[in-house]
């Protein structure tokens, strides 16, 4: 059972950041597995069962949500060999991360954040996703407006294209929606308190079953648009 969060849990991250090498870490894993990993599990499990009413196909298993704390600094500069913060992610199972449509939790010393959006760019998803806003503006709109993002905190973050030609069709109230390159929306003004209480739990899950409705209209263009499928 998810209790929230420990005072551990951030401290090993702000020491990992002072000591970011596999030999501290090594000498420190049980830490990390008591007072990291065990928490993120518990709030993985959580959830679960909730995410599944969200989508059946959601992958819960914790040890597939959870990203790993070993960094890959083949492609950076940086290369400090671990992350001083973690975060998770709720996607369909067997989903490559970079593209897909998924809920997201992150912590560490300074950050808590959680919403809905896309990993990186997905061309072919966003274009499925315009296609229907031109076609259905009224029901897309609908679906937005059940989410009541601005109501709950929720922002619309991500790129946007500059110039792109907005089909007729599409109102003057969805065109910042048609634009967008990259999706994602956020919590707006977290506080980091929270993490130490157990009704984070409560507060992720209900942002994430208010934004079920775009999750559901983003899944269905990435499924129009045959993304991440074999």
């Amino acid at each position: 059972m998810f209790t929230g969060f420990p005072e551990e849990t951030l401290q090993f991250f702000l020491d990992l950041r002072f000591h970011n090498n596999h030999q501290y870490f090594h000498e420190n894993h049980e830490r990390y597995q008591q007072d990291v990993r065990e928490p993120f599990y518990e709030f993985i499990n959580e959830l679960a069962p909730y995410m599944k009413d969200i989508d059946p196909q959601m992958e819960v298993r914790p040890h597939k949500c959870l990203a790993r704390i070993h960094r890959d600094t083949r492609f950076t500069k940086d290369k400090s060999p671990y992350r001083d913060h973690l975060w998770l992610l709720f996607r369909r199972a067997a989903e490559p991360r970079e593209g897909s449509v998924n809920y997201w939790f992150e912590l560490g010393p300074g950050r808590l954040g959680w919403g809905l959006g896309t990993w990186g760019e997905n061309k072919p998803g966003m274009e499925a996703f315009r296609r229907k806003l031109a076609a259905q503006p009224r029901a897309v709109k609908d679906m937005i407006d059940d989410c009541q993002l601005r109501e709950r905190g929720l922002i619309v973050e991500g790129r946007s294209f500059k110039r792109l030609e907005i089909p007729p069709s599409v109102p003057p109230y969805l065109h910042d929606w048609y634009r967008i390159r990259e999706l994602y929306i956020v919590r707006e003004d977290t506080k980091l308190q929270w993490m130490y209480d157990a009704s984070l739990a409560r507060r992720v899950l209900e942002d994430f079953q208010a934004m079920a409705p775009l999750y559901r209209l983003l899944r269905g263009a990435w499924d129009e648009a045959g993304v991440n499928q074999d």
